[in-house]
Order: structure tokens, then C-alpha cells, then sequence
């Protein structure tokens, strides 16, 4: 039985829960819902659930470190479970990608700019881990700083129920089918445009 480590990136607090950059942690929210595993028990500096979902066996973290030292949360619940980099899915907001869209990716070393994928890049020694980018799309003008860590605006917040569940989709036919068959599905879709 596999075990598969799903960890959505924020920022505790109610302060920062509609911000762009928690699109990880509602996302993860949203499969937690779905498949009935709570992310309630406090464990790996953050909140953390298992269960089984699609016949496999899940673990769910929302690290509560603060974005940027998202990656020691991530490096104990790893080392804990006996889990290599190959098992690990990160969900994570990205400006490169406009907001409605979702790009599923492996590795790739790099973190772009995003602390949070930086912080986990220097824990673990690697970028080789799985990423599934959420689209929030780039401000207009701006520093990009301010923009991932203000409140998605009242439109895009009406559209996050559907956005979510497209999400939360393409993360269920990964488990069930592996990346190949999501990456070709979801890669490049509106999720929107249904």
C-alpha cells in the first residue's frame, strides 16, 4: 500500500486565510473535506490528517510555520513516515500561472522565487518532489509581495468553490492514475470555463 504525503503551503492564521498565497492550504482543505480526513491532529510543526482516499493510503499537512520554514514541517513528517521525495505532493500557489488554471509538474530543482518551495528546497536537498501549481495570475502592477499576500478579490473568491473541486479532481485521477494521465488532462485546462 502506498503512502503518499500531501502538503498544501499558507500561512497560519485567520489573518491570512483568503490571501492568494494560502491557495495550498484550501485546496488541501478541500480534499480533506471530500475525502473525509480531518487535518485536525497537531504533529510536524503543523496540522496534520491520514486516511485512505482512491484505495491508497493518504497523509495531509498544513504546515503552521509560516510559509518560509514551510520545509522543516515537511522534512519531520517525512523522515517520521519512512517517506523518500518521490512520495512527497506539494500544493502551492504561482504567479506564472493565470488564476483558474492548475499545472501539475515534477521536480524541477527550482523554486522561483516562492519562499515556501525555497524553505522546503534547502530542508530536503532537493526540488524533486512533485508540485501541483495553482494558478493566482500576476498583479497588473505592483510588488508582487503584496499581491500573493492579499485576499483573492470577491469574484475570484465566488469561483474558488468550483476552482477547488477542479483541483481536488486532478488530485484524485493523479492518485488513482498517476501523473502522466493528470498531467494531460489538467495541465493547460480552464478549470473555469466548463
Amino acid at each position: 500500500m502506498a503512502t503518499k504525503l500531501f502538503v498544501g503551503l499558507g500561512n497560519p492564521g485567520s489573518k491570512y486565510l483568503w490571501t492568494r498565497h494560502n491557495a495550498g492550504f484550501m485546496v488541501l482543505d478541500r480534499l480533506s473535506h471530500l475525502a473525509g480526513i480531518p487535518i485536525t491532529r497537531k504533529s510536524f510543526s503543523g496540522l496534520s490528517g491520514e486516511g485512505r482516499f482512491q484505495g491508497e493510503r493518504l497523509l495531509l499537512l498544513k504546515p503552521q510555520t509560516f510559509m518560509n520554514l514551510s520545509g522543516r514541517s515537511v522534512s519531520e513528517a517525512l523522515h517520521f513516515h519512512k517517506l523518500s521525495l518521490s512520495d512527497l505532493i506539494v500544493i502551492h500557489d504561482d504567479l506564472d500561472i493565470p488564476f483558474g488554471r492548475v499545472k501539475l509538474k515534477e521536480g524541477g530543482g527550482g523554486h522561483g522565487g516562492h519562499n515556501g518551495l525555497r524553505s522546503l528546497v534547502q530542508e530536503l536537498g532537493s526540488g524533486q518532489f512533485l508540485r501541483v501549481r495553482v494558478g493566482i495570475g500576476r498583479p497588473l502592477h505592483g510588488d508582487a509581495a503584496n499581491y500573493v499576500l492579499s485576499n483573492f478579490t470577491q469574484e475570484e473568491i465566488n469561483e474558488l468553490p468550483r476552482l477547488l473541486d477542479g483541483i481536488v479532481d486532478a488530485l484524485e485521477l493523479l492518485v488513482r492514475e498517476g501523473l502522466p494521465k493528470a498531467m494531460s488532462l489538467y495541465n493547460n485546462r480552464a478549470l473555469l470555463a466548463e
